[in-house]
Parts: structure tokens; sequence; C-alpha cells
């Protein structure tokens, strides 16, 4: 069995020590296997499901030619014919749902509403504001140029055909798809299990909301920032608490969230410090891919393999991320690193999140061989110019630094300081977050 860590030391810029964000991405990626059980779903409760079989549409949508306004429907054979003005005579109407049954020659038309399926001898709509009543109220008058020949008729099949693919697996259910194959009459689809995350903060000085605050201690923020972001993928959760700095907790905690999730996610304890188990303990019933990135913030990060028994191997696996304690790193290293690999393991397509090019306002320092992910508020100037701005402290346990942000400010591996001015790259929060 190839074990994560022998297999991250063959990824391009490897280094046990500080391994570059781009590598991490890639190693973790390579290991986000989706998830193979399928479950069929009421369409109701289709959205945000990952789907797990392409859909296929039995119909054509629309089903029958149909009129893209209000007008009046007649032959475009007419328009050849006529001197510069047309006259027909009107031969009936026809509504959506209740389509004109009679026959059209050639001087007639059909008053049609938006939605009305064509009479079979009309291919063009005349749309009514380019009308004149005629002087008996029964014919119309328009000038001939005033239309092209198949004009504003929607044709059957135009929005999906018969056989073609209407949504592929992988995609995120959306309310719009869920509108689409109410189009198509399809009322069920088999979508993928929701992934299984376990989560728990670790750290003596952690006590739980409703708890006393004890000198020297704080609230646990970090459980509600995780559950709150696995809420937006969709994902079932098992929130475990708060787990005590004691070998024997921590690793019980660790097996049990091991045999009764996909993946288990922990804030604090994988740094180098006398106090951080979680890493001591990883050695002895886990694979380790890296301990650390070459990231601000979010240095100290864990990715790796764990099980349920009592070496690798042993019982049920999970992938296990180690995220920092630090409040702001805990957010940071989910969205770069644990977001996409979720996502992935979900068995959905994950496009990267869009890059936007937007000019600092103010000088952002910056070493040279890390990635950076400062916060900033992002806006446009009149000329739909994007400029952006530092939240003041980049301090990773300043969480209030999230809340007045709008953005991450993408500053990569090789850039040093940013001078007023330059242009940076910035992640928007909208649709991220």
């Amino acid at each position: 069995m190839t074990t994560l860590n022998e297999f991250s030391r063959c990824v391009a810029q490897y280094d046990p020590h500080a391994l570059p964000v781009p590598a991490a991405q890639a190693i973790v990626r390579q290991w986000a296997t989706p998830v193979t059980a399928v479950e069929r779903v009421p369409l109701r409760d289709a959205l945000d499901r990952v789907l797990a079989t392409d859909i296929v549409s039995p119909i054509d949508v629309p089903s029958h030619d149909n009129s893209a306004m209000d007008g009046y429907a007649f032959s475009s054979a007419a328009l050849a014919a006529a001197a510069g003005t047309l006259e027909l005579r009107i031969a009936g109407r026809a509504l959506a749902g209740h389509p004109f049954a009679g026959h059209v020659d050639a001087t007639q038309c059909v008053r049609v509403m938006t939605g009305a399926s064509m009479p079979h001898e009309c291919d063009t709509v005349v749309p009514q504001e380019r009308v004149e009543q005629g002087g008996d109220t029964l014919s119309i008058r328009f000038a001939a140029d005033a239309v092209e020949p198949g004009a504003n008729r929607r044709r059957a099949g135009e929005d999906l055909a018969r056989g073609q693919a209407a949504l592929r697996a992988g995609r995120i259910m959306r309310a719009s798809d869920l509108g689409l194959l109410a189009s198509l009459g399809i009322g069920e689809i088999n979508v993928r299990r929701r992934l299984r995350v376990a989560f728990f903060s670790t750290g003596d000085e952690l006590r739980s909301l409703g708890d006393a605050l004890d000198p020297g201690c704080v609230y646990d923020s970090n459980r509600y920032t995780l559950f709150a972001m696995l809420r937006r993928l969709n994902i079932d959760t098992l929130d475990l608490g708060v787990v005590r700095d004691e070998p024997a907790a921590l690793e019980a905690a660790l097996r049990g969230a091991a045999a009764s999730a996909d993946v288990v996610l922990t804030s604090g304890g994988v740094s180098v410090g006398e106090a951080d188990l979680t890493r001591q303990l990883l050695q002895t019933f886990g694979d380790v891919a890296f301990w650390s990135l070459a990231m601000r913030p979010g240095r100290p990060l864990a990715f790796g393999r764990i099980w349920s028994g009592e070496r690798p191997g042993l019982g049920l696996p999970a992938l296990f991320f180690g995220l920092p304690g630090n409040p702001v790193a805990v957010m940071v290293t989910f969205y770069q690193i644990v977001r996409e690999a979720l996502l992935l393991m979900s068995g959905a397509d994950v496009p990267p999140p869009p890059l936007l090019h937007a000019v600092s306002r103010q000088v952002i320092r910056k070493r040279v061989g890390r990635t950076e992910f400062q916060r900033g508020v992002a806006q446009q100037d009149a000329r739909g110019q994007w400029h952006v701005t530092p939240t003041g402290s980049q301090s990773s346990g300043v969480l209030s630094s999230m809340s007045e942000a709008n953005c991450f400010i993408v500053l990569g591996h090789d850039e040093g300081e940013i001078a007023e001015g330059d242009c940076v790259s910035v992640m928007l929060f909208n649709g991220l977050i």
C-alpha cells in the first residue's frame, strides 16, 4: 500500500517543512476520492445535492413551435409577394394551451399570444405593436420589411432536444436546475449520498458556549465557523465538541471519528509545541502527507489518513485535516485547502474560484517564499475598476477581520512587497463563503 507520505515526496516542490500551497492542493486533490453510494430523491429535496448520473431529456423543450411574443402569426411566403405593405385577414386566435385548429392560407393570419402553438401553416410572427388594424377590424396591415421570415418563432427542441443531455453528473443542483428538470417532467433524480464530516476542537483552554469562562480560557469559536462552512456545502456533520489535551481522550475522539465519518477535521494541536498531541498520535495510527505549509495564515496544517484501528490499515479509514488553532487560520485553510477536497469527495465538479484583478490602495507587506491570503475590502469605482484595501491587522487571531472583509487578497509564493497602486489578485467571498 502506497502511503500518503511516500506519494507526497514525489510531488514537485515537495518540502516537508514548508510545502508550497499549489503542491499541497495537488496532493489533497489526488486523495479526495468521491463517495460511491447513490440515493434517489424527489426533485424538491435535490437542491444543493450532487447529481450522480447524467440527465437526458425525454422530450423536446419546447415540445412544439410557439410564439415568442404577442402578435400575429402568418406564412413568410406572403412577404415575398408583398409590395411595401402587407394586409392579412385574421382567421382566428391562439392562446397558450389553446391552439388554433383551423387552416390558414397565404392571405390570412392568426392572433397569437406568447407561448401559444404556431398554427401549422405559419412560421413567422409580427409583433402587435408593428401592425395597424384594418378598417373592418378583421384584418391587419404592416410594412413587409418590419419583420424577417421566421422571426419571433421558438422552434420545438430549441431549448433541449429529445435525447440531449440536460445536466451532467457532478453538477451541484441549483434552483434553475430543479425548474429545468420539472419542465422535462422529471420528478426524481439520482444524487450522491452526502459526505459525512466529523469535527472537534482541541485545547484545555477552550470552553463551549454556556460554560463558565475560567481565567486564561476562551470560548471555542472554531467549531461554529467549521459548522457553518460545512453547512454551506450541504454536508452531514458530526460535532464532537471540545477534546481535552489528554492522549487517551484525543485518541478515542480520533478513532471514533474515523469510524463514523468520511473526513475528520480538527482545529489546534498540529504544531510543534509540547502540548500538541495530535501530531504525536497520528504517527501511531495515521498516515500523514504533510504537516506544514508555506502559507500565511495557516502554516501548521496536517493532511493525511487515519484509521479507527490500532495502526494504519486496520479498521475504517477517513481523510484527516488538522487545521491550525487560530480562528482566521482555520477559515483560510478550510477555503484554500479543505473545501475543494470535500466537494470532490462529494462527487462534484469543482471549478477554481475566479480571481479578479484589483489595484491596491496601500502598501502590503509580503515575504517571498510563501502564499498569503490577506483579508481585504474590494470595491469598484465609477469606471468599473476594482480597488482593494486590507482590513487592518492581518493577525490570524483577529476573527473580526474576516467579518469586515469581502475578499481574500491572494499574494503568490514568489511575490514580495506590494506597492500602492500595484495590481493584485482578489478572491471575492461572494459565492465562496
